[in-house]
């Protein structure tokens, strides 16, 4: 992909495999500054892998990686004082506090107590933060990895399936701080599985599949590309007075449930066909566009032939 922003994070052509098994496969994307780049697809598609050859944790057997114009191989230990992970099963010293816990992740990256206690209060666990972590439920534990991952405000972050174990709440809460460091100008890789953690949040979608990147682009790119043919729902005084609309210029097709809804050959139509509904004396009383959701657009994408340059 080619991105009009510098990118923090950039994939050429990496390939990691675990004996037989090719875990990545010449994946080739890049995660731009300050957006929120979520590598959608189902479970065993190459993103764990992914984050992990990113921070320098494993070694891509081929292939050119870059994380804030530094590399892995080379870089690690510098990258990851930058970078903050929250793994899918983080794992943490179940004898100790909460609070131990934090202090210690807090020496390590040379962050204070007070960046510490101000993580815990965001994801709402200072009130355990004197409990042996053992004890505590997974979404707790996820909680506590959010704010570990964190309390030294890094200008990367890698979210892998952050919102597993926990309530709808929380999962919302999570999303709303991805939000928030997105918008102080952090880079958020997120994998998910989850059509409805991306619903909303993405800058740039990157399908994932058997170790490729199949597809990527923004979600309104990739609906451009895959949801061709626009829908806008219109309604009117009149209903009747809509009758019209299947002879109207630039109309595809016309469907009547409640309102009506209008498929458009392009967007692009939608300013002359109002003009001209209102010329004929047809009284609007709404006009909106309809945007596809996240899951229309996912198997449009996955019913789509991967290799189609297009």
């Amino acid at each position: 992909m080619t991105s009009e922003m510098e990118s923090a994070i950039r994939f050429g052509s990496v390939s990691k495999s675990f004996g037989a098994v090719h875990a990545v496969q010449d994946l080739n994307f890049e995660a731009p500054t300050g957006a929120v780049t979520v590598l959608l697809g189902p479970n065993g598609a190459g993103k764990t892998t992914t984050v992990r050859l990113t921070t320098g944790a494993l070694v891509a057997d081929r292939g050119d990686i870059e994380v804030l114009g530094l590399h892995p191989k080379i870089n690690g230990d510098e990258i990851r004082s930058r970078v903050g992970i929250v793994p899918p099963k983080p794992a943490f010293y179940d004898q100790l506090t909460g609070w131990e816990n934090l202090q210690f992740a807090a020496r390590i990256f040379g962050s204070d107590e007070r960046s510490a206690l101000d993580a815990a209060e965001r994801f709402e666990i200072d009130h355990a933060l004197l409990q042996e972590v053992g004890g505590y439920s997974t979404g707790m534990r996820t909680r506590l990895a959010l704010a570990r991952s964190v309390l030294h405000d890094p200008e990367v972050l890698l979210l892998d399936e952050p919102t597993a174990g926990l309530d709808p709440e929380s999962s919302r809460k999570v999303l709303e701080l991805i939000r928030e460091l997105a918008g102080r100008g952090r880079t958020i890789v997120l994998c998910t599985h989850l059509l409805h953690e991306a619903e909303g949040i993405a800058d740039q979608i990157v399908l994932v599949s058997d170790g490729h990147a199949r597809i990527s682009g923004s979600p309104e790119a990739l609906t451009g590309r895959y949801l061709a043919d626009p829908v806008v729902l219109f309604d009117a005084e009149d209903r009747s007075a809509l009758s019209s609309l299947p002879d109207r210029h630039g109309v595809v097709s016309v469907a009547w449930n409640g309102a009506v809804h209008a498929t458009l050959t392009d967007h692009d139509m939608l300013p002359d066909l109002i003009a001209d509904l209102v010329r004929d004396g047809v009284r609007l009383t709404r006009v909106e566009p309809i945007t596809p959701s996240l899951e229309e657009l996912y198997f449009a994408m996955q019913r789509s032939d991967p290799e189609d340059p297009s």
